[in-house]
């Protein structure tokens, strides 16, 4: 940013509080334009390794079991069970995702009676009262990604914990959204239960993974890990 833009003032204090991300540019290539194929970020200017083709549709091409470009409730109720969610989590969250994507996301006028999300059309179901990481054509955008930490992660422990996220909600919320409130809270405070460390704080990274969706299929790679340690463990005791 150059010396003469001046990004907070004191008579607004707001400014102050939530800082702008300063000196993208040595870290990241125009760090305004947004992605269509990686979630980048200072740490990985490159992104992923295998990031897809549109940003949108990685971050959920995991649940799509057969990768018909289709995602089926039941696609979805595994998946969360794969990531290391519960049976009643996974199950809960079927009718909220497939209620509210599914005709944002179909191919004609009239409702699917199976409540299916067609990927092709993810970027319609984007909800206010967000942090505006992806735009409204479901683009990666550094510069927002960036924001989340300059402007919530005030005492730089390299992550945000829940009243970090809290405080996100909150400034991101826009005015006659309930939908908004409800799915920016709902998404952030799965992913917090998921993620969190022993100090309740959820690393940059794996924020940033989520939008990429490589988190997903490390944290089903963990999960497997897990139960197959438990069976391990359980078969040990009756030998």
């Amino acid at each position: 940013m150059a010396p003469d833009v001046v990004s907070s003032i004191p008579t607004v204090p707001v400014t102050q509080d939530r800082r702008a991300p300063l000196g993208l540019e040595k870290d990241i290539n125009e760090p305004g334009v947004p992605r269509a194929n990686k979630a980048v970020s200072r740490e990985r200017p490159e992104g992923s390794p295998a990031s897809l083709a549109r940003e949108d549709y990685s971050h959920v091409a995991f649940f799509d079991r057969d990768n018909d470009g289709v995602l089926w409730p039941m696609d979805t109720y595994v998946g969360f069970r794969r990531i290391g969610f519960n049976r009643i989590i996974s199950f809960l969250a079927v009718p909220f995702i497939h209620g509210s994507f599914s005709y944002p996301t179909g191919l004609s006028w009239i409702p699917d009676p199976f409540f299916r999300i067609h990927i092709k059309n993810m970027h319609k179901a984007k909800h206010g009262s967000d942090s505006e990481v992806y735009d409204t054509e479901g683009r990666y955008v550094p510069e927002k990604y960036e924001e989340l930490f300059s402007k919530y992660d005030r005492d730089n422990k390299g992550g945000l914990n829940w009243n970090d996220i809290q405080e996100m909600i909150k400034g991101n919320m826009n005015i006659v959204d309930p939908v908004g409130w409800t799915a920016e809270r709902l998404e952030w405070w799965a992913l917090w239960l998921l993620c969190a460390d022993d100090d309740g704080v959820i690393s940059r990274e794996k924020i940033r993974a989520q939008y990429d969706g490589s988190l997903w299929y490390i944290l089903a790679e963990e999960n497997e890990r897990r139960q197959a340690a438990r069976k391990e463990a359980n078969r040990s005791k009756w030998e």
